[in-house]
């Protein structure tokens, strides 16, 4: 996650509710747990949305005929 993103106050943030299976918490509390430093479970989810924010936002910046040649 950004530095910049960790200063931001929460009340700028929107909050929501995410259901999610034991089994994928437990995956991510695995992962966080071998980190560098104490990432949070939040840390980790919004970092996990931002790079696939990135990869479709990129994807579909790739004409359909070009996606095709790149696999």
């Amino acid at each position: 996650m950004k530095s910049e993103s960790k200063t931001v106050p929460v009340r700028e943030l929107d909050r929501f509710t995410l259901r999610v299976a034991d089994e994928t918490l437990a995956a991510i509390d695995a992962l966080c747990a071998v980190r560098p430093g104490n990432v949070s479970r939040n840390t980790w989810i919004t970092e996990a949305v931002q790079e696939k924010l990135l990869r479709d936002t990129t994807k579909s910046l790739v004409p359909d005929n070009d996606r095709s040649a790149h696999g």
